[in-house]
């Protein structure tokens, strides 16, 4: 059973393999006129050289990290100094998997508009390839890379099969996972600055100040907008889901190493195993699921990307069961059985469908919640505000209650291995969920390349059409990144308990160490939040100044006979968000460590407060400031259109006051569900992940 391993690096290659085929047909893809050439290669020149910037810092923090967990873990009996070379790997894996997606987007921008022009089904068929590289890239690399560093430390040169030695191997792995999430912190953080400082500018000074349209070419600071679109919705998300899956399949084998044996027996290899299994499952499920997605002409696109996403979960889901049957005991352990197994991850699967279907409703057009914030406009910006803030907050509860359903179902079903592999669930598809997350900021793009190039209308239209689906599915995915967040941190906090040696008195709240570290864990995500959004707040005045200068001192550029000098304010957001994205990163990477050493003989306690305090806190704050956004975004598009009427029969255009009072709304919105937000996901993990890292030392 323990050559059943081989499945998994088997399976990273073969999305490899397939990402690599997408990417070739398409850049085979008709690339269009010469200036929309010239218009992509603009973005894309931008969008490189934001990551080369991003990714020399981010060299320097991993070498001096790396340094430290070696140093740090070179004695005990279940530590190695290998960790630091899984942290490296990790780190190298997630920023490869955001360069090639962030590649082949780029490439298929253009070409989804040149598809346009032609139809619908083409254009749509373009930006999914484009976007199915990036899912691709993130689970092939993730699984290839984490399984060949499990094979590689489990052979018996090294450590043996026995639980001490397995103990030590998966204390190991986990440097992969720490690597992943201090990667995807950063480039959510990084991303979400870069992308928020130029909308905020191109809509305040473009939009409200001087009447341009969206993506109008007079615009300076619209080449940087579709830059960010890339790197915030296409490189963060990439490397936020790369993290979450790798988190997922780290907790639960740490789960199973702890359900399986006690002392230094041999170990059952059944569970670890199972949550390679299940990824690679996830991965031949999500290729086979691509190839449903498809539509004709005149069709619906949404329904299309649903019918490849729900059917690879569907098949996942079915397929879960057989590998359970293979590989667990069939006796089952401690009253678990393989049915048990795949119940849960059922049950992972479905809180993750509903939780996203729910993001969906608070974040739609047309639904209640954001015909609410619209009908609000027409009393201006204050009420619009008000009106989405206390729609974020309500959209909180269904999702929190989902995700308790979620991990009650899966501790009955399976213990604590169950809330572990429900998390794993739900991320298993993440190679088309990606897919069909990228595919929007592709669709944006190519909008923005129409409007860029005067383009005939229905083009326009065409990529419009697909961007508010991608809109729509974006949101869905969101839904999912933060119910698998509360899950993947449930059972992160479950391994740390069982390697930091709490687990078996269990975590004392009347402790003052232990209440002390819920206070500050729940104060984290409020302190990095406003780190997050001040650093939008500064990028976004310099770039209103430097759009405002453009058009006042250019002769000519608002009645476009002049240029704009796009190249100045795509260097002003590479730079803002290199220098604001330091400190929130280093916070969630020296917060656990300090309050771990910190308190002495209670460390370990204190630190299992933390991640109580970061995960409740988080969770909430990451829903309420995704689906405020979101809302407050579309109640902006609802103007957009033919106009939006009001409860009171009267329909207000776009261009109107009630319409610039929505800009006003989403221009708030943006810093919170494309930056703080999101990052908030990666903020709950990563802590986790670092505690279950130094778990070993605070036990010793």
């Amino acid at each position: 059973m323990d050559q059943l391993i081989y499945a998994a690096p088997g399976a990273g290659i073969i999305a490899l393999a397939f990402g690599y085929m997408k990417a070739v047909s398409t850049n085979k893809a008709d690339p269009g006129t010469k200036d929309m050439q010239d218009i992509a290669e603009q973005i894309q020149v931008g969008a490189m050289a934001f990551l080369r910037a991003e990714y020399r810092v981010l060299a320097i923090f991993v070498v001096v990290v790396a340094a430290l967990l070696g140093v740090a873990n070179l004695s005990g009996e279940t530590q190695s100094p290998l960790v630091a070379l899984s942290f490296v790997v990790g780190a190298a894996a997630s920023g490869l998997a955001g360069w090639a997606g962030m590649r082949v987007a780029t490439n298929a921008n253009v070409r989804t508009t040149a598809a346009a022009r032609t139809g619908l089904a083409g254009a749509l068929d373009v930006a999914f390839s484009g976007g199915t590289v990036m899912g691709m890239a993130v689970v092939g690399l993730a699984l290839l890379g984490l399984s060949l560093l499990f094979i590689a430390y489990t052979s018996e040169a090294l450590f043996g099969a026995s639980y001490t030695g397995m103990q030590t191997t998966i204390n190991t792995v986990t440097g992969f996972s720490m690597g992943a999430s201090s990667i995807a912190l950063f480039a959510r953080v990084g991303g979400g600055i870069y992308t928020k400082a130029a909308d905020v500018g191109a809509d305040l000074v473009g939009k409200v100040e001087s009447g341009l349209p969206e993506d109008d070419p007079r615009n300076p600071a619209v080449i940087a907008d579709n830059v960010g679109d890339n790197v915030g919705d296409v490189a963060g998300m990439g490397a936020d889901l790369f993290e979450s899956y790798v988190g997922a399949i780290v907790g639960t084998m740490v789960l199973g190493l702890g359900y399986t044996a006690v002392g230094a027996g041999t170990v059952e290899m059944g569970p670890i195993l199972l949550p390679f299994l299940v990824a690679a499952v996830g991965i031949l499920a999500s290729i086979v699921g691509t190839f449903f997605v498809r539509v004709k002409e005149g069709g619906n696109a949404h329904a299309a990307l649903d019918t490849g996403a729900f059917g690879a979960a569907g098949v996942t889901a079915l397929l879960t069961f057989g590998i359970a049957k293979v590989v667990w005991p069939e006796a089952g352990l401690d009253g678990v059985t393989w049915l048990h197994v795949g119940g849960a991850t059922v049950i992972g699967l479905a809180a993750g469908v509903a939780i996203g279907l729910v993001t969906s409703y608070y974040c739609s057009m047309g639904k209640r919640p954001v015909n609410t914030i619209a009908n609000q406009s027409r009393t201006g910006a204050a009420t619009v505000l008000i009106a989405g803030l206390g729609i974020g907050m309500e959209s909180t509860a269904i999702p929190v209650l989902l995700i308790g359903a979620g991990v009650i179902g899966a501790y009955e079903v399976a213990g604590m291995y169950g809330i572990g592999i429900a998390a794993l669930g739900m991320l298993s598809t993440t190679g088309i969920q990606l897919a069909v997350d990228a595919f929007g900021p592709i669709a944006d793009n190519a909008g923005g390349i129409a409007e860029m190039t005067h383009q005939d209308p229905k083009v326009r239209e065409r990529t419009d059409s697909l961007d508010a689906v991608g809109n729509t599915t974006a949101a869905i995915g969101k839904g999912f990144a933060i119910g698998s967040a509360a899950m993947t941190a449930l059972a992160l906090f479950a391994a740390y308990a069982q390697q930091s040696g709490i687990a078996q008195e269990g975590i004392n709240v009347l402790n003052p160490y232990t209440m002390v570290g819920v206070f500050i864990g729940a104060m984290l995500p409020f302190l990095f939040s406003s780190m997050a959004m001040a650093a939008v707040g500064k990028a976004a005045m310099e770039m209103i100044e430097e759009v405002r200068r453009q058009f006042r001192e250019i002769p000519g550029l608002l009645e476009g006979t002049a240029k704009p000098e796009t190249a100045k304010c795509v260097e002003i957001s590479t730079n803002a968000a290199i220098r604001q994205m330091v400190v929130p990163g280093l916070l969630a990477v020296v917060t656990p460590v300090a309050i771990g050493f910190g308190f002495g003989s209670n460390g370990a306690e204190a630190l299992g407060g933390l991640l109580a305090g970061v995960t409740v806190s988080g969770v909430c704050m990451a829903i309420f400031m995704s689906n405020a956004g979101g809302a407050w975004d579309n109640a902006k598009k609802s103007f957009e259109g033919g106009g939006f009427k009001m409860d009171d029969g009267t329909t207000h255009p776009k261009g109107s006051p009630s319409h610039a009072a929505t800009v006003v709304g989403d221009t708030v919105g943006d810093p919170f569900k494309d930056t703080a937000g999101p990052s908030l996901n990666i903020l709950v993990k990563l802590i986790s992940v670092v505690a279950l890292v130094i778990a070993p030392l605070l036990a010793a």
